[in-house]
């Protein structure tokens, strides 16, 4: 016999509370594995140096991770959407700690395309069935609680290329492996959150089921075209990125002969800013509609990547901190855009979407080392300063604020 109207209603008041400890505690794991993650990127004018890489090889090194962690994220998902593993976050950061301890004993390029590997494998893991967890602890509120998990990402990427100015950098490569504590530290937040998710994915897989019911989705043709017009604005905004995280220290030390510690430092600016923005963006979507935010946060950017390559040291630190600070509200917004136009297949939109983010980095890292070698590094950043202007492309996208704001409640 099926549950009584006042059973149902009130499992789904139970399962609309907003978990914030869960989401503090994903953000704060999120924050311990993009950290992790983002030295491989900050250490790259050290490795450079020691095993005497040109941009390519750079390149690779992104490539080889972006791949690992892209590829295998969507099967991740698709897996879980039928078979949720909750401590699969664990395995995950374990990969990850492998990688760490790998590429602070590496002693040369290819251990440290293996450490690379291990590492984009651990993200695999962690961001599709994390992303799914925060949507369960949301209580209906998708853009807020995918921002506060962004957020955590967000601000370890920042904190990376700061902890290997400060520390990794004046201590060598060897250093690396004192942040093995770290990836300990986050297996058991981990097991604690894929305990509460034992627990509790039944109650919210139904309560997902039925706002899937109510949400009433678009045609599947139009859902197609949808997607196709996300992944376009995933891919400029993706793309411009690498460019930041892969090659923004060369960029400033070649054009302003600055030291490696005060690029990584301008470095931690961006991300940090980056940081910032991804917090706004999906409590904005919540309130304004998800499409907004979409088409200003990547079509807004466009005059200060046109202006930066003919900036001054002072003004590119200013415009890379707009450039980051309005970009990266983008993510969440798309994310949780795309969970809405496909309702219960939050792990394999999640994989998607991280995976191709990480994918077109990776392949974007690689092209461009490809061109910095052969045009110069700041011919780069000429060329890449044009793909914001994709972001009209969101115009074409359906108007689901309204049904995402009723439904999500």
């Amino acid at each position: 016999m099926a549950k009584s109207l006042a059973a149902v209603s009130q499992d789904l008041g139970q399962a609309l509370q907003t978990r914030f400890n869960v989401l503090l505690a994903l953000s704060f794991s999120h924050f311990l594995n993009d950290m992790l993650q983002s030295l491989v990127v900050a250490l790259y004018p050290l490795i450079k140096g020691e095993f005497r890489l040109n941009f390519v090889q750079i390149g690779a090194i992104t490539l080889t991770y972006q791949i690992c962690a892209s590829l295998l994220q969507p099967f991740v998902g698709i897996y879980t959407d039928k078979r949720p593993q909750p401590y699969s976050l664990s395995v995950g950061m374990g990969f990850t700690l492998s990688g760490l301890l790998l590429l602070a004993l590496a002693s040369s390029y290819a251990g440290v395309l293996v450490a690379a590997a291990l590492i984009g494998a651990g993200s695999s893991i962690f961001h599709p069935e994390s992303s799914r967890i925060a949507r369960l602890a949301s209580g209906g509120r998708h853009g807020l609680a995918q921002s506060i998990f962004q957020v955590g990402g967000n601000s370890g990427s920042a904190v990376g290329p700061l902890v290997a100015a400060l520390i990794i950098i004046p201590f060598g490569q060897i250093s690396i492996a004192w942040f093995a504590l770290a990836a300990l530290l986050a297996i058991l937040i981990l097991a604690r959150v894929g305990t509460w998710y034992k627990r509790q994915h039944l109650q919210p897989k139904a309560v997902d089921a039925q706002r899937a019911a109510w949400s009433g989705p678009v045609s599947r043709r139009r859902v197609a075209w949808s997607m196709g017009i996300l992944v376009l604005l995933l891919f400029s905004k993706y793309f411009y990125i690498a460019s930041i995280t892969s090659y923004y220290s060369f960029y400033l030390i070649d054009k302003f002969h600055i030291t490696v510690r005060s690029a990584q430092i301008h470095l931690f600016v961006f991300l940090l800013a980056s940081a910032i923005g991804t917090l706004f963006g999906g409590p904005i979507g919540d309130k304004i509609g998800r499409k907004s935010v979409i088409w200003v946060s990547i079509l807004g950017v466009a005059p200060f990547t046109l202006l930066l390559p003919y900036a001054s040291l002072q003004w590119t630190g200013i415009l890379t901190f707009l450039i980051g600070l309005i970009l990266s509200s983008a993510f969440s917004a798309i994310l949780v855009f795309a969970q809405e136009l496909i309702p219960g297949k939050v792990g394999a939109v999640s994989g998607l979407f991280f995976g191709f983010a990480f994918g077109i980095g990776g392949i974007g890292a690689a092209l461009l080392g490809a061109m910095a070698d052969v045009r110069g590094i700041e011919f780069v950043y000429r060329m890449c300063a044009y793909l914001p202007l994709l972001g009209v492309a969101a115009a074409f996208l359906p108007n689901l604020g309204l049904k995402a704001r009723t439904s999500g409640r």
